[in-house]
């Protein structure tokens, strides 16, 4: 499935005389596109250099495939799993693997060309240069043989799957998630190595289309997630069949009779797990090896991602960098949001500064996890007298309904000022519950006034005040709306 937009096919070119611009955006994706738009709603003339396929990674390859899949996953396991409602018979159609993959790639292609391709002629001060990789110099970058100059320059190329190194990795046809996503037949098993945020998404999708899943990871599910919440998850992903194996250390992986074996050591004892097909998701690294920015003196971590400031300039004046190519939150969403402080600041605009303290995250898993603010453990450290509440999820009216009472809400407050700093959730529902938590730490709420708030009963979002009341009293005592 050849998803490549070739320049003639895409957007006209409207070069600037002489290749001289106000900006050049390096990187044709979500936070390239944010940069070129803000830009050019600015007045400024923009250079949007471009490599591969336009729209970088979300679109063709990461949020909308795995999503669309994901609920193409979500909407089989519906059937199969009714039997919970008296009265109603459990019914699961047969899943054509090809099929959903098929029409997931249509999505994609429909996507990319009315986010990206169809949008670029409405801004005729943005000039799209698809002529190979893109190298950044003194007063610009080159590209295809020719110098376009500029006196800012905004990086935004993205990042790429990460292959950990365990011996025999190169020689097993290792899928990363794309590869999964487009695979054309369905695997009889798979082991998924990593359990972060997309290990366990791609885990419970393939299992709910008929793929016997093992998901497997060094530590524990979501590590950076609160233990009970991720504990939540865990157990959710049991119930449905998927073997989850945690805290392992890898040690080599080899082609064998039945797929693909990975040799492990668990408490100091060798073994082996054996599936057809081995997917990794065991993290990303930046796409900044070939830009030239060491010859710029532009800082890089060891993932090779741009240190980048709060106002998203990296160590080299006239450089700004954003998106999954810095050392930033690695969200679709984030990388929009950075390149417009990066264009604000590099072009004399409103003055911003990066601002993830009320940012939610989501792992479109089911039940969905979702957080915002700081966990338990992030808030002790920064120096927070804390207190928490956990609230599990038999206790909201609205799971018990649903008779689907997989879940729990874990709040984090100061213990001093009752100020909210952060929550957790794993409720099937999740995804939308956590906005409101959002906004409630956006405006520096309490506990006390979150637990006073009047709130829609039987929604999942009424945990959230159950939550907060859970701090001082036992809301198994309380009647249906008391408080």
């Amino acid at each position: 499935m050849d998803q490549t937009v070739r320049a003639d096919d895409c957007c006209p070119s409207k070069e600037a005389s002489g290749d001289q611009y106000d900006l050049i955006v390096v990187g044709a994706g979500s936070a390239g596109f944010s940069a070129s738009i803000t830009a050019a709603e600015a007045g400024k003339r923009v250079a949007l250099v471009g490599h591969g396929t336009i729209g970088g990674t979300c679109v063709n390859v990461g949020c909308v495939p795995s999503k669309a899949m994901i609920r193409a996953a979500e909407a089989v396991h519906g059937g199969a799993s009714a039997a919970r409602f008296p009265g109603i018979a459990a019914s699961a159609h047969a899943v054509d693997w090809g099929a959903v993959v098929e029409g997931t790639a249509d999505l994609v292609a429909e996507m990319r060309r009315k986010k990206y391709v169809d949008l670029l002629p409405a801004y005729e001060n943005v000039t799209y240069i698809d002529e190979g990789a893109a190298r950044l110099v003194e007063g610009g970058v080159t590209v295809g043989g020719r110098v376009i100059s500029a006196p800012r320059v905004l990086i935004a190329t993205g990042s790429r799957p990460h292959m950990p190194a365990i011996d025999g990795i190169e020689d097993v046809a290792a899928l990363d998630s794309w590869g999964l996503l487009t695979l054309p037949d369905r695997p009889d098993s798979l082991m998924v190595l990593g359990g972060g945020y997309i290990g366990c998404e791609l885990a419970q999708m393939a299992s709910r289309l008929g793929v016997k899943v093992t998901l497997v990871t060094r530590s524990r599910l979501l590590p950076g997630a609160e233990p009970e919440v991720a504990e939540a998850l865990a157990q959710a992903l049991m119930a449905e069949g998927i073997a989850v194996e945690t805290g392992l250390a890898y040690t080599s992986v080899a082609q064998a009779a039945g797929g693909v074996t990975l040799a492990l050591d668990r408490d100091g004892k060798t073994e082996a797990l054996t599936a057809e097909r081995l997917v990794v998701t065991t993290g990303r690294v930046a796409n900044s090896g070939n830009l030239g920015l060491e010859d710029l003196g532009i800082e890089t971590d060891a993932r090779g991602r741009v240190k980048v400031g709060p106002d998203m300039a990296t160590t080299r004046p006239g450089v700004w960098a954003a998106g999954d190519v810095t050392d930033r939150d690695q969200f679709v969403y984030m990388a929009a949001y950075g390149a417009k402080v990066a264009i604000n600041n590099a072009l004399g605009l409103e003055p911003m500064r990066y601002d993830n303290a009320a940012m939610p995250w989501v792992v479109f898993t089911d039940p969905q996890v979702a957080g915002v603010g700081l966990s338990e453990e992030q808030a002790k450290a920064a120096g927070h007298e804390v207190k928490t509440s956990v609230l599990t999820l038999d206790n909201v009216a609205r799971a018990a309904a649903a008779r689907d009472t997989r879940g729990v809400i874990k709040l984090v407050a100061d213990a001093d000022t009752d100020r909210l700093l952060g929550g957790q959730i794993a409720a099937p529902e999740g995804s939308d519950t956590i906005q409101t938590l959002a906004m409630a730490l956006k405006f520096g709420m309490t506990a006390r006034a979150l637990g006073e708030t009047i709130f829609p009963y039987l929604t999942t979002v009424e945990g959230l005040k159950l939550a907060a009341q859970t701090f001082d009293k036992d809301v198994a005592k309380l009647s249906c709306c008391a408080g």
